[in-house]
């Protein structure tokens, strides 16, 4: 197993409560925790359904807070922190909990904890359905010479899974119906059914008030504490190899056969990894582990004309689908794991949401209509198009959508949102307006653009470049002329020599903005190499390639600036202004390893030599987010992971440059 960890990690707070799981339903729902079970988040819950598919996520059921009574000594297998009055430690840890847990381990991407009181061992593992806002938490006696008793507390809450909530007079309704309790928690909310297949429950309505939320805290977040309502108490008695599920479900009619409802879990897991080894053969436990992971971010997105849509998650707990992230992830998520009909839907999804020759940039938790503020979320279809034929040589799609790209570079030539247009002296691509953060550096504080990279932007113009040679290609695979895009291409690459710097041997990152060149030393200009077609010289790609290898390289993907500049900032914390002012002066982002093994393999052709740079991201599977990779991490050693702990781009990335190396090996081998 990746992830299996026992006392050394278990036990020590520091660790159990900065270790985070996650499972999803596909529909955009999920339930987050830590190891130790102590909330530090306020995005942890073990229901947090998607009450919009795949959004409007609401915070449902936020924990269970168990106790075991067996040979009449007490144990609790929960731990809670409190906000406390010391201004030096803020918080009150209580129960120890951790103390009782032998042993934590990923079962695929289904948590697993192992608790022992004396000669008896209980089992808890938590999954959901399918398609449903449906959580499953089963408890199995795996060992005991008397029976136990178990006790949980259910916590439940109703609001954004942004937002907290502070104990006020709602009307609650508790209503005791087959098998459980149905929560209406105020007027007009959504149903809790929390139903389990065999002991007592009994209503509550007792509110506890103050949890701690460290990592708020630490992330300068405003709310740092929660108060959480008690509406049920559970009775629970196991005799040894007996089992007991609870479940926490938006739907009245549920499973409660806990071992039916898992082995189907199971079952979608063994074809994914079915599914992935017939396009890759053999896959070794870590590459299998982030084929799973993968499955985490795709979920339905449900269109007017087409209810079976399909989109991806930018990353959890607290991204939305936004258009970039899904067109870069389309390839790792969903291409190299054998998944052609996903990608195909997703590509058919966002054709549909094409607004003047944009695709959405994301779109918002609240509100139904997408924002468009991207410069590069349309170019890079073209990129998602392409690999998506290569896989498939799907013709009838590609002319499906031709006439979406056709459209997409149309307004590109007259002009779109944002200024976005070529410039006619040049036809390199200029975007940007005052107060818009259009590229995928696109932190902003309040009226604060940090890297408004105003102008002709690098990776923006590879992208431009790459989307018209690709263009040529489609339009050749269709029987149509190329000529247009191809003499638009060629003057498009003649024109990007205007992006060497001589004087360093690399690229700008930015020509012709409000200030000039802008020679800072970037990751964009990977792109420029990566790419199915780069408008560099054979040399300059290498210079490019080494220049980034040597300043910007770290265990877990490149810097966002090299550390020699003025404005690197190496720790990514504080609140909102600072960390926004971090985000893209240095952090480390993982989807950056991406283009850099598809540049280094372009450049070098060395395949064992690309694969030792994924090594040190494949340990971090035991780290952060388990089982998956994390968005960025601090600029300066350690390299600590900071962020969404699962995010879809990293893993998609990493998917998509172990497929390259594969590719490339066997090549070579033949």
């Amino acid at each position: 197993m990746i992830v299996d960890l026992g006392r050394e990690a278990c036990g020590r707070i520091g660790v159990s409560s900065n270790r985070e799981w996650l499972v999803a339903n596909g529909i955009g729902g999920f339930a987050m925790g830590t190891i130790s079970g102590m909330l530090t988040r306020r995005y942890h819950g073990l229901l947090i359904a998607a009450l919009k598919p795949p959004l409007g996520r609401t915070l449902m059921l936020t924990k269970l807070d168990e106790t075991v009574k067996y040979d009449d000594t007490y144990y609790p297998i929960y731990v809670d922190r409190w906000f406390g009055d010391d201004e030096e430690e803020p918080g009150l840890t209580e129960p120890f909990g951790h103390f009782n847990l032998e042993r934590f381990r990923l079962e695929g991407t289904t948590p697993t904890w192992t608790y022992s009181f004396a000669d008896a061992v209980l089992e808890k593992r938590i999954w959901m359905e399918l398609g449903e806002n449906t959580t499953y938490i089963q408890y199995r006696l795996l060992r005991a010479s008397e029976p136990l008793h178990l006790y949980p507390k259910a916590m439940v809450n109703y609001r954004d899974y942004h937002k907290t909530t502070i104990a006020e007079d709602l009307e609650t309704e508790i209503e005791i119906v087959d098998d459980g309790l149905k929560i209406i928690m105020e007027d007009g909310a959504e149903p809790l059914y929390l139903k389990v297949s065999r002991g007592e429950i009994y209503p509550q309505e007792e509110w506890h008030e103050d949890y701690f939320y460290s990592q708020e805290e630490y992330r300068g977040q405003p709310d740092v504490v929660e108060d959480h309502l008690n509406v049920a108490d559970f009775a629970l008695t196991l005799n040894a190899g007996e089992s007991v599920t609870i479940v926490a479900s938006t739907e009245e009619n549920v499973d409660l056969n806990g071992d039916g409802a898992y082995q189907r879990r199971l079952a979608h897991e063994a074809n994914l990894i079915e599914q992935a080894e017939r396009v890759q053969g053999p896959l070794g436990e870590d590459i299998r582990q982030l084929v799973l992971a993968a499955d985490q971010f795709i979920v339905n997105r449900p269109h007017p004309t087409d209810p079976n849509g399909h989109s991806i998650i930018a990353g959890y707990p607290w991204f939305s689908d936004w258009g970039r992230d899904t067109m870069i992830g389309i390839p790792g998520l969903t291409l190299c794991s054998g998944r052609e009909e996903i990608a195909k839907s997703i590509l058919r999804t966002y054709a549909r949401y094409v607004d003047k020759g944009m695709l959405p940039n994301r779109f918002p938790d609240v509100g139904e209509e997408p924002e468009y503020n991207t410069a590069d979320a349309s170019l890079w279809y073209f990129q998602a198009v392409r690999t998506y034929i290569e896989a498939t040589e799907d013709i009838e799609l590609l002319r499906e959508l031709y006439p979406v790209m056709q459209d997409i570079l149309r307004w590109h030539q007259r002009g779109t949102r944002y200024s976005i247009k070529i410039d006619s002296a040049d036809n390199l691509l200029y975007a940007g307006e005052e107060g818009q953060q259009l590229t995928w550096m696109d932190a902003k504080a309040g009226d604060w653009v940090v890297t408004p990279r105003t102008g002709k932007a690098i990776e923006i113009n590879a992208l431009w470049y790459n989307a018209l040679r690709n263009m040529c290609h489609f339009s050749n695979k269709l029987g149509f002329s190329p000529v247009t895009y191809d003499e638009l291409a060629a003057k498009v690459k003649t024109s990007f020599s205007k992006f060497w710097n001589a004087d360093k041997n690399y690229c700008y990152d930015v020509i012709d903005g409000p200030d000039g060149n802008e020679s800072n030393l970037r990751p964009n200009q990977l792109l420029a190499v990566s790419l199915s077609y780069s408008p560099l010289t054979s040399l300059q790609q290498k210079m490019v390639l080494d220049a980034t290898a040597k300043q910007l390289l770290t265990s877990h993907g490149l810097r966002s600036l090299a550390t020699n500049d003025p404005d690197y900032i190496g720790v990514y914390k504080g609140d909102v202004r600072e960390r926004d002012g971090a985000y893209h002066q240095g952090t480390v982002w993982a989807w950056l390893i991406g283009p850099f093994i598809a540049a280094h393999l372009r450049v070098y052709k060395d395949p064992e030599m690309a694969r030792s740079y994924l090594a040190p991201a494949l340990r971090h599977l035991s780290d952060h987010g388990l089982g998956s990779i994390s968005e960025i991490f601090d600029g300066d050693a350690p390299f600590t992971p900071r962020g969404c702990p699962v995010q879809a781009w990293s893993v998609a990335e990493y998917l998509r440059a172990w497929c390259m190396i594969h590719k490339l090996e066997e090549k070579q081998e033949k």
